[in-house]
């Protein structure tokens, strides 16, 4: 798609506007100051080797996280070009690095794809960073330049020989002035960036290495996006080991895509424009979805697996237990927003629906035994969703939000502000009944659970419907479910998990995260989900009146305080009898260990696990939706050997007092 012949010299860079704004407000720029507009720095940078190699240019690209809190990226591409730039009268590489939306992305001759599209990648990082230090390898030299906080503090250094023929390598350390949350990379996130920008762009190679801790890990895969949906799809049961692909370009538009179908019912959709994932989907998965509907249902009325008095299949039949990648490369991607959720260019639309019915349709005809199955299951799915539907119309109805025909189990708050509000999901009557009593009535609302709820990881919606403990939550939520679903209608803005710290309170956790992870993964994207952490010991001291409670929290705080005390005890001139147990020598009369919730009353219920000026609480983040999905197959599928295998590999390693999610 690219001429591999084209100069690229600084007749390319085009200047629009300076760099000064991204200091004043970096999250326009990069969505954040947190943990992801952190790494979001990384991808600035590293994306643009990503388009080097699109363009054919790049073959191996590193990234380094340094001993020092910097990270450093190198390429083999061409090389940021270094000649005096016609508009600023300084080097193109200092531009580049120097001024908002100076880059090779606008004019005809830099990059036809790429996946960047306002060019201020580079100037955006060099702002947020303490310190910038760039190299570029062209002709035979090392070109060196440097900044503090988006400013030259030299000027370019040019010296015969460079390490490879040619490319690029940056590096830079984030501003903890910006970044008050954390300047900390993690390894995981990036790579599991490098993993996937290796299975979206063909026969690149990319290092990831850490220099805190000497791990290390390369990315290379042949089959692109085949490789990518085979590990999506790592653990569950394909209904074919077959997975249809196509890689098509019309006019200046390519598409590549890759799908296959698996027995659960729900969907895993990746969309890239130009190797960027648009969570939000945009034209390109609309094209996808309106070829995929046509198509099957075309096979399935020629082919006699849909009857005349039979309705059409949905999108939501077809996409049930579909695994796809949906890979689209154009030279003006239309984003929404910096961050590039979405894509708008309609053009894109029609494309992919054209390739999807013709190629997808030579599939099913080829392969009539995947095709009869990939029919047979939306076919199932319809029915499911009829019987949903029914469902649904008995259990929610409209205005749950304003508190109409909600559970009769349900001790609402009296607040209508959901920015104030609670949910506490409580396992058991007991701990539920000390929740009621000592819950803050203006703001926490209680919900009990009865036992274990259903594990929706293998139920559809509809006989997740049928199951009361369920149909409760969805109706104090106020969300609904399905398609009905309204993340406007949330009743609480808090959604908390209180169960017993054992094993079984842990599995109603993991339970509740299936079901929200399947069902309403929007809420916990949204941070509204969380665990509460109750106190597994209490170490008394006095009795009666003057009787004080210590709560510690888990086995290493335990030991921690018991140290601690004594500690404090012999400076002051007490003598300890080693003989006895360490919560003895600590000063304290008696240690308890709270076995479930229901041991507390409800003043240590409020203490110690309710109260928010004292609460411990875990924020369920989904980070990679990717692993999460993985781990909740093998944790919650009907895969005996996977789950199995997970318990014996780290069954020598857990605490189970000490598991957070």
């Amino acid at each position: 798609m690219t001429d591999k012949a084209g100069e690229y010299d600084s007749s390319e860079i085009r200047v629009l506007e300076g760099l000064e704004p991204v200091r004043l407000r970096p999250g326009m720029y990069i969505g954040s100051t947190g943990y992801d507009g952190l790494h979001h720095l990384i991808k600035e940078i590293a994306d643009n080797s990503i388009d080097e190699a699109i363009a054919g240019f790049a073959s191996k690209i590193d990234i380094t996280i340094l001993n020092d809190g910097g990270i450093r990226i190198d390429d083999n591409g061409r090389g940021i070009p270094v000649d005096i730039h016609p508009k600023t009268g300084k080097s193109t590489l200092e531009t580049v690095l120097t001024v908002l939306h100076a880059g090779g992305k606008f004019g005809d001759g830099g990059y036809k794809v790429s996946s960047g599209l306002h060019g201020v990648g580079s100037s955006v990082v060099n702002a947020l960073s303490t310190h910038m230090i760039a190299e570029v390898y062209r002709d035979g030299k090392t070109h060196h330049i440097e900044f503090d906080v988006g400013k030259p503090t030299m000027e370019l250094q040019v010296t015969k020989g460079s390490p490879r023929d040619s490319g690029t390598s940056i590096t830079f350390y984030p501003d903890p002035s910006i970044f008050k949350e954390t300047t900390t990379f993690d390894f995981n996130w990036v790579s599991s960036y490098a993993r996937h920008q290796a299975y979206l762009t063909k026969g690149i190679l990319i290092t990831v290495k850490d220099e805190r801790t000497g791990e290390k890990e390369s990315f290379y895969f042949e089959g692109g996006i085949k490789s990518y949906v085979k590990r999506l799809n790592n653990g569950k049961e394909v209904i074919s080991d077959d997975i249809f692909y196509v890689d098509k370009q019309v006019g200046d538009v390519g598409a590549e895509i890759a799908l296959q179908y698996n027995d659960t019912y729900t969907e895993i959709m990746k969309p890239f424009a130009n190797n960027v994932l648009t969570p939000d989907g945009g034209m390109h998965v609309v094209g996808f979805r309106t070829g995929m509907t046509r198509t099957v249902n075309d096979y399935a009325r020629k082919n006699g697996l849909l009857k005349e008095k039979d309705d059409n299949l949905t999108g939501d039949d077809i996409k049930e237990g579909l695994t796809a990648v949906i890979l689209v490369k154009l030279p003006d991607p239309q984003f929404e927003g910096q961050t590039k959720n979405k894509l708008g260019n309609p053009e894109v639309r029609g494309i992919v629906d054209k390739i999807v019915t013709e190629y997808f349709g030579y599939y099913l005809e080829e392969n009539p035994a995947i095709a009869k199955k990939i029919v047979n299951k939306a076919t199932l799915a319809a029915r499911a969703r009829k019987a949903a539907r029914a469902a649904r119309d008995n259990v929610i109805r409209k205005g749950a939000f304003e508190g109409l025909n909600l559970p009769s189990k349900l001790a609402d708050c009296s607040s209508r502000n959901r920015e104030d509000c609670e949910l506490f999901i409580v396992e058991g009557n007991s701990a539920a009944g000390s929740a009621k009593e000592g819950r803050n009535p203006q703001i926490q609302a209680i919900l009990p659970l009865r036992g274990k709820v259903l594990n929706t990881e293998r139920a559809r919606l509809d006989k997740m419907l049928a199951n009361q403990e369920l149909v409760s939550l969805i109706k104090g939520l106020g969300v609904g479910i399905g398609e009905q679903f309204n993340i406007d209608g949330l009743r609480y803005d808090k959604i908390i998990f209180m169960t017993d710290a054992d094993v079984d309170g842990l599995h109603i956790a993991t339970l509740l995260m299936t079901f929200f992870f399947r069902y309403m993964p929007q809420v916990i994207e949204e941070g509204h989900v969380y665990l509460a952490k109750p106190p597994l010991f209490g170490l008394i001291k006095g009795t009666g009146n003057t009787r004080k409670i210590d709560y510690v929290y888990d086995e290493v705080a335990l030991e921690n305080k018991l140290s601690e005390k004594i500690e404090e005890r012999k400076k002051a001139g007490t003598k300890i009898d080693e003989s006895q147990e360490r919560f003895k020598q600590a000063g304290y009369t008696a240690q308890q260990r709270f076995k479930g919730l229901g041991e507390m009353d409800a003043k240590q219920l409020w203490e110690t696990t309710m109260d928010p000026e004292n609460r411990i609480l875990v924020k369920v983040h989904v980070e990679d939706a990717e692993k999460a999905d993985a781990v909740f197959t093998k944790l919650m599928g009907d895969q005996v050997e996977l789950r199995k295998n997970f318990i014996q590999a780290g069954a020598a390693s857990v605490n189970l007092d000490d598991l957070d999610f």
